[in-house]
Protein backbone atom coordinates (compact mmCIF):
# COMPACT_ATOMS: atom_id res chain seq x y z
CA UNK A 1 0.00 0.00 0.00
CA UNK A 2 1.20 3.49 -0.78
CA UNK A 3 2.33 5.43 2.27
CA UNK A 4 -0.48 7.95 1.86
CA UNK A 5 -2.93 6.56 -0.72
CA UNK A 6 -4.94 3.35 -0.96
CA UNK A 7 -4.76 1.76 -4.41
CA UNK A 8 -8.36 0.96 -5.28
CA UNK A 9 -10.53 -0.21 -8.18
CA UNK A 10 -14.29 -0.15 -8.78
CA UNK A 11 -15.87 -3.35 -10.11
CA UNK A 12 -19.20 -2.67 -11.79
CA UNK A 13 -19.61 0.82 -13.22
CA UNK A 14 -23.29 0.99 -14.03
CA UNK A 15 -25.54 3.68 -12.56
CA UNK A 16 -24.18 3.57 -9.00
CA UNK A 17 -20.69 2.26 -9.73
CA UNK A 18 -19.97 5.31 -11.87
CA UNK A 19 -20.54 7.54 -8.85
CA UNK A 20 -18.20 5.36 -6.77
CA UNK A 21 -15.46 5.75 -9.36
CA UNK A 22 -15.94 9.51 -9.66
CA UNK A 23 -15.77 9.99 -5.87
CA UNK A 24 -12.72 7.75 -5.45
CA UNK A 25 -10.93 9.56 -8.27
CA UNK A 26 -11.27 12.80 -6.27
CA UNK A 27 -10.63 11.57 -2.72
CA UNK A 28 -7.17 12.46 -1.44
CA UNK A 29 -6.77 9.11 0.33
CA UNK A 30 -7.31 7.06 -2.82
CA UNK A 31 -5.36 6.21 -5.94
CA UNK A 32 -7.98 4.94 -8.40
CA UNK A 33 -6.13 2.34 -10.43
CA UNK A 34 -8.97 1.46 -12.76
CA UNK A 35 -12.59 0.56 -13.38
CA UNK A 36 -13.94 -2.88 -14.24
CA UNK A 37 -17.11 -3.89 -16.04
CA UNK A 38 -18.23 -6.89 -18.09
CA UNK A 39 -19.32 -4.26 -20.62
CA UNK A 40 -15.79 -3.23 -21.58
CA UNK A 41 -16.97 -0.29 -23.70
CA UNK A 42 -18.75 1.17 -20.70
CA UNK A 43 -15.64 0.74 -18.57
CA UNK A 44 -13.46 2.31 -21.26
CA UNK A 45 -15.76 5.31 -21.63
CA UNK A 46 -15.62 6.06 -17.89
CA UNK A 47 -11.89 5.30 -17.71
CA UNK A 48 -11.22 7.92 -20.38
CA UNK A 49 -13.20 10.50 -18.42
CA UNK A 50 -11.25 9.75 -15.22
CA UNK A 51 -7.83 9.12 -16.73
CA UNK A 52 -7.52 5.55 -15.43
CA UNK A 53 -7.33 2.05 -16.87
CA UNK A 54 -10.33 -0.03 -17.97
CA UNK A 55 -10.71 -3.77 -17.46
CA UNK A 56 -13.28 -6.31 -18.58
CA UNK A 57 -12.59 -8.82 -15.80
CA UNK A 58 -11.90 -8.13 -12.13
CA UNK A 59 -9.19 -10.81 -12.09
CA UNK A 60 -7.03 -8.47 -14.19
CA UNK A 61 -6.82 -5.84 -11.45
CA UNK A 62 -6.57 -7.89 -8.23
CA UNK A 63 -2.77 -7.77 -8.05
CA UNK A 64 -2.71 -4.01 -8.71
CA UNK A 65 -4.83 -2.83 -5.78
CA UNK A 66 -5.03 -2.78 -1.99
CA UNK A 67 -8.82 -2.54 -1.90
CA UNK A 68 -11.89 -2.68 -4.10
CA UNK A 69 -15.40 -1.27 -4.31
CA UNK A 70 -17.83 -3.94 -5.52
CA UNK A 71 -20.88 -2.39 -7.21
CA UNK A 72 -22.00 -5.28 -9.37
CA UNK A 73 -25.50 -6.85 -9.32
CA UNK A 74 -26.18 -8.60 -6.00
CA UNK A 75 -25.96 -12.09 -7.52
CA UNK A 76 -22.24 -11.57 -8.21
CA UNK A 77 -21.22 -9.86 -4.95
CA UNK A 78 -20.08 -13.14 -3.39
CA UNK A 79 -18.00 -14.30 -6.36
CA UNK A 80 -16.23 -10.99 -6.87
CA UNK A 81 -15.70 -10.12 -3.21
CA UNK A 82 -14.41 -13.59 -2.34
CA UNK A 83 -11.75 -13.38 -5.08
CA UNK A 84 -10.42 -10.15 -3.59
CA UNK A 85 -10.64 -11.37 0.01
CA UNK A 86 -8.74 -14.56 -0.87
CA UNK A 87 -6.03 -12.35 -2.36
CA UNK A 88 -5.75 -10.41 0.93
CA UNK A 89 -7.54 -7.26 -0.27
CA UNK A 90 -10.01 -5.09 1.63
CA UNK A 91 -13.53 -4.91 0.25
CA UNK A 92 -16.31 -2.35 0.15
CA UNK A 93 -19.47 -4.12 -1.03
CA UNK A 94 -22.70 -2.39 -1.94
CA UNK A 95 -25.91 -3.48 -0.23
CA UNK A 96 -27.38 -6.01 0.02
CA UNK A 97 -24.19 -7.79 1.06
CA UNK A 98 -25.03 -10.98 -0.83
CA UNK A 99 -27.84 -12.95 -2.42
CA UNK A 100 -28.10 -15.43 0.47
CA UNK A 101 -27.07 -15.81 4.09
CA UNK A 102 -24.71 -18.65 3.15
CA UNK A 103 -22.87 -16.31 0.78
CA UNK A 104 -22.83 -13.54 3.39
CA UNK A 105 -21.39 -15.95 5.96
CA UNK A 106 -18.63 -16.94 3.51
CA UNK A 107 -17.69 -13.30 2.99
CA UNK A 108 -17.81 -12.32 6.66
CA UNK A 109 -15.92 -15.45 7.70
CA UNK A 110 -13.14 -15.04 5.15
CA UNK A 111 -12.70 -11.35 5.96
CA UNK A 112 -12.39 -12.16 9.67
CA UNK A 113 -10.03 -15.07 9.06
CA UNK A 114 -7.74 -12.95 6.89
CA UNK A 115 -7.93 -9.79 8.97
CA UNK A 116 -9.50 -7.91 6.05
CA UNK A 117 -11.83 -4.90 6.12
CA UNK A 118 -15.33 -5.69 4.83
CA UNK A 119 -17.62 -2.66 4.73
CA UNK A 120 -21.19 -2.76 3.43
CA UNK A 121 -22.74 0.12 1.53
CA UNK A 122 -25.69 1.13 3.68
CA UNK A 123 -25.47 4.75 2.58
CA UNK A 124 -28.11 6.17 4.92
CA UNK A 125 -25.78 5.61 7.90
CA UNK A 126 -23.72 8.52 6.52
CA UNK A 127 -26.71 10.86 6.16
CA UNK A 128 -26.02 13.61 8.75
CA UNK A 129 -29.65 13.64 9.93
CA UNK A 130 -29.47 9.87 10.54
CA UNK A 131 -26.16 10.24 12.38
CA UNK A 132 -27.75 12.83 14.69
CA UNK A 133 -30.87 10.74 15.25
CA UNK A 134 -28.91 7.58 16.12
CA UNK A 135 -26.95 9.53 18.73
CA UNK A 136 -30.27 10.45 20.42
CA UNK A 137 -31.80 6.96 20.51
CA UNK A 138 -32.80 5.76 23.97
CA UNK A 139 -34.96 2.63 24.30
CA UNK A 140 -37.38 3.11 21.37
CA UNK A 141 -40.92 1.82 21.90
CA UNK A 142 -42.41 2.32 18.42
CA UNK A 143 -40.84 2.99 15.02
CA UNK A 144 -42.63 3.83 11.79
CA UNK A 145 -40.93 4.01 8.39
CA UNK A 146 -42.16 4.86 4.90
CA UNK A 147 -39.84 4.63 1.91
CA UNK A 148 -41.58 5.10 -1.43
CA UNK A 149 -40.22 5.86 -4.87
CA UNK A 150 -41.25 5.91 -8.53
CA UNK A 151 -40.68 2.72 -10.49
CA UNK A 152 -37.16 2.11 -11.85
CA UNK A 153 -36.71 -0.90 -14.10
CA UNK A 154 -33.08 -1.43 -13.00
CA UNK A 155 -34.10 -2.71 -9.56
CA UNK A 156 -36.64 -5.38 -10.50
CA UNK A 157 -34.28 -8.36 -10.07
CA UNK A 158 -35.16 -8.39 -6.35
CA UNK A 159 -38.26 -7.50 -4.35
CA UNK A 160 -38.64 -4.10 -2.75
CA UNK A 161 -37.63 -5.41 0.70
CA UNK A 162 -34.13 -6.12 -0.61
CA UNK A 163 -34.07 -3.08 -2.87
CA UNK A 164 -35.43 -0.25 -0.65
CA UNK A 165 -36.66 -1.50 2.72
CA UNK A 166 -33.25 -2.90 3.65
CA UNK A 167 -32.05 0.70 4.23
CA UNK A 168 -34.58 1.16 7.02
CA UNK A 169 -34.06 -2.34 8.39
CA UNK A 170 -30.35 -1.61 8.80
CA UNK A 171 -31.03 1.63 10.69
CA UNK A 172 -33.63 -0.03 12.91
CA UNK A 173 -31.19 -2.83 13.76
CA UNK A 174 -28.53 -0.22 14.57
CA UNK A 175 -30.99 1.38 17.01
CA UNK A 176 -32.16 -1.82 18.65
CA UNK A 177 -28.89 -3.79 18.84
CA UNK A 178 -30.93 -7.01 19.22
CA UNK A 179 -32.54 -8.92 16.36
CA UNK A 180 -36.35 -9.03 16.12
CA UNK A 181 -38.13 -11.92 17.82
CA UNK A 182 -40.98 -11.87 15.29
CA UNK A 183 -41.44 -10.62 11.74
CA UNK A 184 -44.71 -10.45 9.82
CA UNK A 185 -44.99 -9.14 6.28
CA UNK A 186 -47.30 -8.85 3.30
CA UNK A 187 -46.62 -7.60 -0.19
CA UNK A 188 -47.76 -7.64 -3.79
CA UNK A 189 -45.93 -7.88 -7.14
CA UNK A 190 -47.49 -5.45 -9.60
CA UNK A 191 -45.03 -4.71 -12.40
CA UNK A 192 -43.00 -7.90 -12.32
CA UNK A 193 -42.48 -11.22 -10.56
CA UNK A 194 -41.14 -9.70 -7.32
CA UNK A 195 -43.12 -7.74 -4.71
CA UNK A 196 -43.18 -4.03 -5.52
CA UNK A 197 -44.89 -2.92 -2.31
CA UNK A 198 -44.24 -4.50 1.09
CA UNK A 199 -45.36 -3.81 4.65
CA UNK A 200 -43.54 -5.48 7.53
CA UNK A 201 -44.06 -5.54 11.29
CA UNK A 202 -41.02 -6.29 13.44
CA UNK A 203 -41.24 -6.98 17.16
CA UNK A 204 -38.12 -6.74 19.33
CA UNK A 205 -37.20 -8.00 22.80
CA UNK A 206 -38.72 -5.59 25.31
CA UNK A 207 -41.79 -4.94 23.17
CA UNK A 208 -40.62 -2.32 20.66
CA UNK A 209 -42.53 -2.59 17.38
CA UNK A 210 -41.39 -1.29 14.00
CA UNK A 211 -43.93 -0.84 11.20
CA UNK A 212 -42.05 -0.54 7.88
CA UNK A 213 -43.48 0.13 4.42
CA UNK A 214 -41.59 0.24 1.14
CA UNK A 215 -42.97 0.81 -2.35
CA UNK A 216 -41.50 1.40 -5.78
CA UNK A 217 -44.88 2.24 -7.29
CA UNK A 218 -45.26 5.78 -6.01
CA UNK A 219 -45.56 9.00 -8.00
CA UNK A 220 -43.14 10.73 -5.64
CA UNK A 221 -39.91 10.01 -3.77
CA UNK A 222 -40.39 10.07 0.00
CA UNK A 223 -38.27 8.55 2.77
CA UNK A 224 -39.35 9.19 6.36
CA UNK A 225 -38.96 7.61 9.80
CA UNK A 226 -40.61 8.38 13.12
CA UNK A 227 -39.35 7.08 16.47
CA UNK A 228 -41.25 7.20 19.75
CA UNK A 229 -39.25 6.64 22.93
CA UNK A 230 -39.82 7.45 26.63
CA UNK A 231 -38.01 10.79 26.50
CA UNK A 232 -38.66 12.00 22.95
CA UNK A 233 -40.40 11.83 19.60
CA UNK A 234 -38.06 12.01 16.61
CA UNK A 235 -39.23 12.63 13.04
CA UNK A 236 -36.65 12.14 10.28
CA UNK A 237 -36.86 13.07 6.60
CA UNK A 238 -34.05 11.19 4.85
CA UNK A 239 -34.38 12.98 1.54
CA UNK A 240 -34.50 16.52 2.91
CA UNK A 241 -32.01 15.62 5.67
CA UNK A 242 -34.20 17.15 8.33
CA UNK A 243 -34.76 16.03 11.92
CA UNK A 244 -37.44 17.17 14.37
CA UNK A 245 -36.91 16.32 18.05
CA UNK A 246 -39.81 16.79 20.47
CA UNK A 247 -39.23 16.30 24.20
CA UNK A 248 -39.54 17.98 27.58
CA UNK A 249 -43.32 17.73 27.79
CA UNK A 250 -44.69 19.95 30.59
CA UNK A 251 -48.26 19.45 31.76
CA UNK A 252 -49.98 22.44 33.40
CA UNK A 253 -53.49 22.09 34.89
CA UNK A 254 -56.11 23.63 32.62
CA UNK A 255 -53.62 24.45 29.85
CA UNK A 256 -52.29 22.79 26.74
CA UNK A 257 -49.11 20.77 27.33
CA UNK A 258 -45.87 22.56 26.52
CA UNK A 259 -43.15 20.78 24.61
CA UNK A 260 -39.57 21.53 23.69
CA UNK A 261 -38.76 21.19 20.00
CA UNK A 262 -35.41 21.10 18.27
CA UNK A 263 -34.62 21.23 14.58
CA UNK A 264 -30.87 20.60 14.21
CA UNK A 265 -29.23 22.14 11.18
CA UNK A 266 -26.88 20.16 8.99
CA UNK A 267 -24.39 21.61 6.57
CA UNK A 268 -23.93 20.40 3.04
CA UNK A 269 -22.83 16.80 2.96
CA UNK A 270 -22.14 14.09 0.40
CA UNK A 271 -22.98 10.77 2.12
CA UNK A 272 -21.43 8.63 -0.62
CA UNK A 273 -18.18 10.56 -0.45
CA UNK A 274 -18.19 10.30 3.36
CA UNK A 275 -18.90 6.57 3.14
CA UNK A 276 -16.03 5.90 0.75
CA UNK A 277 -13.66 8.17 2.69
CA UNK A 278 -14.55 6.21 5.84
CA UNK A 279 -13.71 2.97 4.02
CA UNK A 280 -10.32 4.33 2.97
CA UNK A 281 -9.66 5.42 6.56
CA UNK A 282 -10.49 1.92 7.81
CA UNK A 283 -8.15 0.40 5.24
CA UNK A 284 -5.37 2.72 6.33
CA UNK A 285 -5.89 2.41 10.11
CA UNK A 286 -7.42 -1.11 10.30
CA UNK A 287 -10.35 0.28 12.29
CA UNK A 288 -13.72 -1.51 12.26
CA UNK A 289 -16.12 0.01 9.67
CA UNK A 290 -19.23 1.83 10.78
CA UNK A 291 -21.22 -0.71 8.75
CA UNK A 292 -19.31 -3.98 9.08
CA UNK A 293 -19.84 -7.24 7.26
CA UNK A 294 -21.68 -8.48 10.34
CA UNK A 295 -24.01 -5.46 10.17
CA UNK A 296 -24.67 -6.10 6.50
CA UNK A 297 -25.38 -9.73 7.26
CA UNK A 298 -27.94 -8.78 9.96
CA UNK A 299 -29.77 -6.43 7.59
CA UNK A 300 -29.75 -9.08 4.87
CA UNK A 301 -31.13 -11.73 7.25
CA UNK A 302 -33.96 -9.40 8.24
CA UNK A 303 -34.78 -8.48 4.63
CA UNK A 304 -34.74 -12.13 3.54
CA UNK A 305 -37.13 -13.04 6.36
CA UNK A 306 -39.45 -10.23 5.25
CA UNK A 307 -39.22 -11.63 1.72
CA UNK A 308 -40.04 -15.15 2.99
CA UNK A 309 -43.06 -13.89 4.89
CA UNK A 310 -44.28 -12.02 1.81
CA UNK A 311 -44.00 -15.20 -0.26
CA UNK A 312 -46.03 -17.05 2.36
CA UNK A 313 -48.73 -14.38 2.21
CA UNK A 314 -49.03 -14.83 -1.55
CA UNK A 315 -49.67 -18.58 -1.47
CA UNK A 316 -52.96 -19.47 -3.10
CA UNK A 317 -52.96 -16.41 -5.31
CA UNK A 318 -50.46 -17.66 -7.90
CA UNK A 319 -52.97 -17.75 -10.76
CA UNK A 320 -54.02 -14.16 -10.19
CA UNK A 321 -50.45 -12.95 -9.86
CA UNK A 322 -49.30 -14.76 -12.99
CA UNK A 323 -51.89 -13.03 -15.15
CA UNK A 324 -50.24 -11.04 -17.95
CA UNK A 325 -49.60 -7.37 -17.27
CA UNK A 326 -51.09 -4.86 -19.66
CA UNK A 327 -48.43 -2.42 -20.78
CA UNK A 328 -49.27 0.81 -22.57
CA UNK A 329 -46.82 2.67 -24.77
CA UNK A 330 -47.13 6.25 -23.49
CA UNK A 331 -45.85 7.53 -26.81
CA UNK A 332 -48.72 6.10 -28.82
CA UNK A 333 -52.45 6.18 -28.07
CA UNK A 334 -54.14 2.78 -27.94
CA UNK A 335 -56.30 1.86 -30.91
CA UNK A 336 -60.06 2.02 -30.39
Amino acid sequence: MSADKVRVAVVGVGYLGRFHAEKLARLSGAHLVGVVDSDLERAQSLARDLGVQAFGDHAEVIDQVDAVSVVTPTVSHHRVAMDFLRAGKDVFCEKPLAASLAEADDMVGLAKEGGRILQVGHLERFNPAVEDMLARINAPMFIECNRIAPFKARATDVDVALDLMIHDLDIILAMMKNDPVEIRAVGVPVLGEHADIVNARLEFPGGCVANVTASRLALKDERKMRVFQPDAYLALDFKKRKLLVVNGVEFLPGKKPKVSTQRPRFGKSDPLEKELAAFLECVATRACPRVSGEDGRRALACALEVHRRVQESLKGREELLQAPRHWVDAGRPEAD
